[in-house]
């Protein structure tokens, strides 16, 4: 595969690259590029994880990356998840791994690392060093990665946050940090701070955030930049089940959640049900299908810019996508869902359904 192919397979997984030209020379340079993403175990899987992750996942393999996946347990413990139960925390990330295997992530091809077993003396010693060479400042700006705003910050350790997620780029050597846009603020951190100690600086490609079913919402601060903002507060959350749909719902939840969804007749900015047209679906199946009561045809979209063009024009009804995207979205669950009914699987999700969730 040569260089522009691989580059426009990374494209289409990074909604922002930091930076493009840094990201060709890599792929020019170097024939497996690392990359990582961070978990925290933390609840119930979601469409974004179980679904859309390994969809991006499997474009970056066919890139020539080499994926590591990090079990970020103890980044769990620091931000209150499972009540701050550490042991809860880690029976939830082999939760986490069960449902990376439904969905389709070839674990042969992608590493899987927990913090808590990675964490040694020098992973702490590069923690200092990264600290000492940040700001309070610099650090406050940065604390929003843990999806929580200033005023909701109560506890010291929560500063050890942004440090110890800037300094896994180094711990784990990766040459991209490959998280979400709304944790974009912790690469560019780590690339700051791999400019003063003359360190590998870490190219950012940061994905897209699937929408809230109830569509956008108001920025809420959690990034300098209205647009980004604006996506960081209107994402999918697993903690908030009115906006989000989870890889164990069944046909009949997937359904009623798409059909209350916004969706505005004609509408394609900010809506949600094309939105995962645009990300899982198309990328998923490459085609879609949508069947229209009136004037009683089907029509198939072989992309997302046909589909788009042609809701603008009006020519497919909400109710008529809402139900293909159900539809769709229930051929894609279902398989993890089933995974989840015998065995250790389902003794996995029993445990984690039975907690109390918290943010």
């Amino acid at each position: 595969m040569d260089i522009e192919e691989k580059m426009k397979l990374i494209s289409g997984v990074g909604e922002e690259i930091i930076t493009r030209d840094e990201l060709k020379n890599l792929l020019e340079t170097k024939a497996h590029p690392i990359a990582y993403d961070g978990f925290e175990p933390s609840g119930i899987a979601p469409l974004y994880f179980g679904v859309y992750r390994p969809i991006q996942l499997e474009d970056l393999s066919r890139a020539g990356v080499h994926f590591k996946l990090w079990l970020a347990d103890w980044f769990g413990w620091i931000n209150n998840k499972m009540g701050g139960d550490l042991e809860k925390i880690h029976k939830v990330g082999e939760y986490f791994v069960e449902v990376w295997k439904a969905g389709g992530v070839d674990t042969k091809k992608v590493e899987i690392i927990w913090a808590s077993e990675s964490m040694n003396q020098e992973y702490w010693k590069r923690v200092i060093t990264v600290a000492k060479n940040t700001t309070m400042n610099r650090a406050t700006r940065a604390l929003t990665i843990m999806g929580r705003k200033e005023g909701e910050l109560t506890e010291v350790a929560q500063y050890f946050y942004p440090i110890m997620q800037a300094s896994d780029a180094f711990h784990l050597d990766v040459d991209i940090c490959q998280l979400g846009l709304d944790q974009r603020r912790a690469g560019m951190l780590a690339r700051e701070v791999a400019e003063k100690l003359k360190w590998k600086k870490p190219v950012v490609v940061s994905h897209h955030m699937l929408m809230s079913l109830q569509g956008i919402k108001q920025p809420e601060g959690f990034d300098e930049n209205k647009n980004i903002d604006i996506e960081i507060s209107s994402k999918m959350s697993k903690s908030k089940p009115e906006s989000c749909i989870y890889v164990h719902d069944s046909a009949e939840q997937i359904e009623k959640k798409i059909r209350a969804a916004y969706c505005p007749e004609k509408v394609v900015e900010n809506n949600p049900v094309l939105d995962y047209c645009r990300h899982v679906i198309l990328r998923k199946f490459h085609s879609m299908k949508v069947q229209r009561k009136k004037p009683g045809d089907t029509i198939e979209f072989d992309s997302y810019a046909e589909l788009e063009k042609a809701y603008r024009a009006g020519q497919i009804h909400p109710l008529d996508l809402k139900i293909a995207v159900a539809e769709s979205l229930e051929r894609m669950i279902r398989p993890i869902r089933e995974h989840f009914e015998h065995g250790n699987a389902k003794a996995l999700y029993d445990f984690v359904r039975k907690q109390d969730i918290t943010r």
